[in-house]
């Protein structure tokens, strides 16, 4: 897969030179939905054996139109991983326009002429919501106007799970309220953090539950407070786990959150090392013990837990 950053406006360079089947979305997640936009598009791709290209943004769109700080974003889908699970999706050409405020203030008719027409789409694909500008002349309704015939659009319906829209919103909820296992779902595979292992307290050793402490990138949206049952990547090596997201409340107030997975069966030294974990299911929420004892009883009843949705979710 090539991937290329369009700082607006597009240079002509850019333009391939045999048409393309262009998908447009953010795809934060790239969830269940989105997948769906990706497969229609792939299907007229090989159909019609042109390349499948997909634009999309290198910010959310809320931190220009709503004035949202850049640095309060949390994403499902970090730029590194978005390209991983845009290449899973058949994906050749992966196109991240910088959001500007000059790109935002295009107007419909420019967008098309500039950007899909630039980049040669012989076929447009996105899903039923997507705009392009304000709502009520920039829709999926609209765009076979703006495009005069120059390409054809396809409009991909909305996804619905248990009577409701699949969308990134509702994932994101789902994973503040802690309930992985609904993310998950709507997803199509199990949520990912990232994060090198840094030093903590050290307490967990002392418990007798050593902790690997993951020091997650703020642009990441970790999971709502609770312990929940894990693997983790390190060294390329897939290692269960149970995580605790929480503040530590046992041991004193008004601490920060952390991210603390002691690794079953495990006992190298991974200081420093990269991680990837990812979020299998929810345990239950954060308890405050009055001591040590109560906190190891638990703990080992978490872990009795943890085994048993690991061994009957095998596969």
């Amino acid at each position: 897969m090539e991937v290329y950053d369009i700082l607006p406006p597009l240079d002509g360079s850019m333009r391939p030179t045999a048409p393309i089947v262009l998908a447009l979305g953010f795809f934060d997640g790239v969830h269940r939905g989105h997948q769906e936009v990706l497969r229609q598009a792939k299907a007229q791709a090989t159909a019609r054996g042109l390349h499948l290209a997909v634009m999309t943004f290198d910010v959310h769109p809320a931190v220009i139109y709503r004035h949202v700080p850049a640095a309060s974003v949390h994403y499902l889908s970090p730029r590194k991983r978005k390209e991983a699970l845009m290449a899973n999706c058949g994906v050749d050409l992966l196109y991240f326009v910088h959001f500007t405020p000059e790109f935002a203030a295009l107007d419909p008719q420019t967008f098309v002429d500039q950007y899909l027409v630039g980049l040669n789409a012989a076929v447009v694909v996105a899903g039923f919501d997507y705009t392009y500008g304000k709502r009520a002349v920039a829709n999926m309704a609209r765009l076979p106007e703006y495009a005069a015939g120059r390409f054809d659009v396809i409009t991909v319906p909305e996804a619905l799970a248990d009577g409701e829209k699949i969308s990134s919103t509702r994932i994101r909820q789902a994973l503040d309220d802690g309930n992985v296992d609904l993310a998950n779902r709507l997803l199509g595979y199990h949520y990912q953090t990232s994060g090198p292992v840094v030093h903590g307290e050290a307490r967990g050793r002392t418990l007798g539950f050593p902790t690997a402490n993951i020091d997650t990138p703020a642009v990441e949206r970790l999971p709502g407070i609770g312990i929940y049952v894990v693997r983790v990547n390190v060294g390329g090596r897939w290692v269960p786990g149970m995580a605790s997201v929480g503040r530590n409340v046992t041991f004193g107030a008004g601490r920060p959150v952390t991210l603390e997975i002691n690794l079953f069966d495990f006992h190298d030294d991974i200081y420093g090392q990269a991680t990837q974990v990812e979020w299998l299911h929810y345990l239950r929420g954060e308890v405050k013990f009055e001591g040590a004892a109560g906190l190891i009883k638990q703990l080992e009843t978490d872990r009795a837990a943890s085994l048993a949705y690991l061994k009957e979710h095998r596969d």
